[in-house]
């Protein structure tokens, strides 16, 4: 079957279809002497349904991008609007809830309980948080990932990329509004990223869900509608690629060559 995908670039923040949108965002850490600032004036929007990934050198504010974009650190100027909540207005209770009922995480550890199935791990944050979680749910949250037939596995039974995709099914598992992915691919040999990436992919394409997605690596990048590039905590280039390009990859490994010179 042949999907369409999307090629906007981020805009200026706080249109009707973003998911998530920053404007002027800085991020300070420490004190005095010893000020670090890992965001410097970021202004991104990021719209709905659409893939984004996030690049640039070492330190270069990424990983702090997507923690204040998704509720996680407070930023030390600026406007976050995230699932059309101002999320600056909100004190730290109702941050958790909007986590909790707008958002999915997905990191480089798969994070998995060993003694309990793929089924039970994806329905796991549900039930701390206090929500249930259907079975159906559940079920439909493994078949989105090409999981159906394993939700009865434990993750010794499963592959590297097999414990990847049912992590990402308990992100998706409450149908968030956004995805948040903070290197989905570091710990996979070649073949296996692939298959994740593939599978995340998909899920824009045909679920309409909408990524961001933190990499250092240029094939991963390459899956995505657009790269944002940072450095010293600025928004430092951006490429909107040509779906299914074979020439993606290339491209954004000599912009990071030319991005780290």
């Amino acid at each position: 079957m042949t999907t369409t995908r999307h090629t906007p670039v981020p805009h200026s923040p706080l249109s009707d279809g973003d998911a998530v949108a920053l404007h002027g965002v800085r991020k300070v850490h420490g004190t005095d002497g010893r000020r670090v600032t890992a965001l410097d004036g970021v202004s991104l929007a990021f719209p709905q349904g659409t893939f984004t990934a996030i690049m640039g050198p070492s330190g270069s504010g990424k990983s702090t991008l997507l923690q204040c974009a998704a509720g996680l650190e407070r930023p030390s100027e600026g406007r976050i609007v995230l699932a059309g909540v101002d999320i600056g207005r909100q004190n730290e209770r109702q941050r958790t809830e909007l986590r909790r009922d707008h958002v999915g995480f997905v990191f480089q550890a798969f994070n998995l309980v060993e003694s309990l199935t793929a089924a039970q791990n994806v329905e796991l944050p549900s039930r701390f948080a206090g929500r249930k979680v259907g079975r159906e749910q559940v079920a439909d949250a493994l078949a989105a990932v090409g999981l159906a037939d394993r939700a009865g596995h434990r993750p010794s039974e499963l592959s590297g990329g097999q414990q990847q995709r049912v992590a990402l099914a308990r992100a998706l598992v409450t149908r968030p509004d956004v995805l948040f992915a903070d290197e989905p691919t570091g710990a996979l040999d070649t073949v296996t990223s692939r298959e994740v990436l593939r599978m995340m992919r998909m899920l824009v394409d045909q679920e309409g869900q909408t990524t961001l997605m933190v990499t250092h690596d240029p094939v991963a990048a390459a899956v995505a509608d657009v790269v944002v590039f940072l450095k010293d905590g600025r928004t430092a280039d951006r490429v909107t690629l040509a779906p299914g390009s074979d020439g993606n990859a290339a491209e954004i490994a000599a912009r990071m060559t030319r991005l780290e010179a």
